[in-house]
């Protein structure tokens, strides 16, 4: 589960999407259990896949339909080749062409992603998105919105040689940590998490337990309009009375959009994950055992966007 907001385009997004959960579970500390870690080399992978000429043609591939045109044009004369191909295997830089000192989109997307196995609960977030557990109707926060002006977020910028403006990154970006936005990652004397803007994320592993109602993956765009607890109180009102979690989504969306784009709050992009966790049945034992991937309801994500953004 992840919910993903691409600020500016949608282009970085739709690159975390198609690959960000294939580099996890293809790094090694994934083989041994460590799903923490596969989690954060994956969000660094990301960064790093999307530089050079492979980078630029698989970004240009899922943007708009100029660039999605010219990229597959420069996928059938510069990707790898037969044993090239095989050589070279995952690592992108070895792709010749035009765009080989392509340094990397400069629009970027947050990450908030959750990941269950057996009992346990693993969430890694890079950006303002957010994740929230419900547990026993209580909201907790299971990632930190990255917002510049957090002391950890603000020494790190400032020592990269940033500066916050008016509560944005060099006076730009209203969030401290995304994957993209390579123009505040360009400090060659400074690795990935030490950068003005890192994609490096927070970790987060928690014990599942019975006492666990369902989770929430959401961009900022509903957390400018609602409190965590605000949301799973809302939640809790509908979610016995709609057919399908879809439509409990639905209901939070029109809850939290603007009715125009005159004002600022609810004007934003709002994507959502809402994951409800199946109780023990209490015929099979009362097992205390809370549910695992085979137990959670259809998560249903929905995404809309107004006329106007908000950032």
């Amino acid at each position: 589960m992840a919910c993903k907001y691409g600020r500016c385009r949608k282009v970085v997004a739709k690159f975390c999407a198609k690959y960000l959960h294939t580099q996890v579970v293809k790094n090694e500390a994934y083989a041994v259990g460590d799903i923490g870690t596969s989690v954060q080399k994956a969000f660094f992978r990301m960064d790093e896949m999307m530089r050079g000429q492979r980078g630029w043609r698989e970004l240009a591939v899922l943007g708009d339909k100029i660039n999605k045109f010219t990229g597959m044009i420069e996928g059938l004369i510069w990707s790898p080749r037969g044993g090239d191909l095989n050589d070279q295997g995952d690592d992108w830089a070895f792709e010749e062409g035009p765009h080989s000192d392509f340094s990397g989109p400069t629009s970027g997307s947050t990450a908030c992603v959750a990941i269950i196995r057996n009992n346990q609960l693993v969430v890694a977030n890079a950006g303002d998105s957010r994740c929230v557990i419900s547990r026993k109707g209580q909201a907790y926060n299971l990632s930190r919105d990255h917002k510049p002006e957090l002391e950890a977020e603000r020494e790190r910028i400032i020592k990269a040689g940033g500066f916050i403006h008016a509560g944005r990154v060099n006076g730009s970006l209203n969030l401290a940590r995304a994957i993209g936005d390579m123009e505040f990652k360009q400090n060659k004397f400074l690795p990935a998490e030490k950068q003005i803007v890192t994609a490096n994320p927070d970790i987060n592993i928690v014990e599942l337990c019975d006492d666990d109602d369902f989770i929430v993956l959401a961009c900022d765009g509903i957390w400018d309009c609602m409190s965590s607890q605000q949301l799973v109180d809302f939640i809790h009102e509908h979610i016995n009375t709609e057919s399908c979690l879809s439509a409990v989504c639905e209901k939070v969306l029109d809850r939290c959009l603007a009715p125009s784009t005159a004002g600022g709050e609810g004007c934003d992009n709002m994507t959502m994950i809402l994951v409800q966790f199946k109780k023990p049945n209490s015929s099979n034992g009362g097992s205390s055992e809370p549910s695992t991937e085979s137990g959670v309801s259809s998560g249903q994500s929905i995404q809309t966007e107004p006329e106007t953004d908000v950032n």
